[in-house]
């Protein structure tokens, strides 16, 4: 395994629409190792979710997985991991949940972001399965967050209102909503 190159905001790949993935790819040696060195990669930067734009390969694919010892999100459901291959997703509730969001491609920074909080997502396992997962919550928008970068989207093309983008050091000082408690906020990169 090894850790990859995270590609930062300017990058052309980060803005192209990612390319479906042919079954016959999902039990090359190639593949295999890409998410392998995915996941590595998400471990090495401490990260809960990895899409596969963001090391410079544009195919539908990401990788999501909470475990329940990451001390960035102590308050954070702990999940399995999740290989998502090609995903359809389905907004299940639009009313919107609002989480400072960073990113492994914008690092330093830190934006405060509206998305739904419950969905439906539709998407090919590594056997060549159709699988369906619901998830809601801080769970929902890291989804969504991976799953942008497959459509050229970055966390701050959903940003509204531009004064709640902040770098993390003045976010940790000025804007984090528990800088007075244990800093037990939530954050997704």
């Amino acid at each position: 395994m090894a850790t990859l190159k995270v590609l930062r905001m300017g990058h052309p790949i980060l803005r192209e629409k990612a390319k479906l993935i042919a079954p016959e790819e999902l039990q090359s040696t190639e593949f295999q190792k890409l998410i392998e060195d995915m996941f590595e990669t998400m471990a090495t930067y401490e990260g809960i979710g990895l899409a596969a734009p963001q090391i410079g390969v544009s195919k539908q694919l990401a990788i999501v997985g909470i475990p329940e010892d990451n001390p960035r999100y102590p308050d954070a459901p702990e999940t399995k991991q999740y290989i998502i291959i090609n995903p359809k997703i389905k907004i299940l509730d639009t009313k919107l949940q609002g989480f400072w969001e960073g990113c492994l491609s914008i690092p330093g920074l830190r934006g405060f972001v509206e998305r739904p909080r419950k969905l439906q997502i539709d998407y090919t396992t590594l056997e060549g399965t159709i699988e369906r997962i619901v998830v809601e919550g801080f769970v929902a928008t890291v989804f969504q967050h991976e799953l942008d970068h497959l459509e050229g989207k970055l966390y701050i093309d959903r940003i509204k209102d531009t004064r709640k983008l902040a770098f993390n050091e003045e976010y940790d000082n000025f804007l984090c909503p528990d800088r007075d408690k244990d800093k037990n906020d939530k954050e997704i990169e």
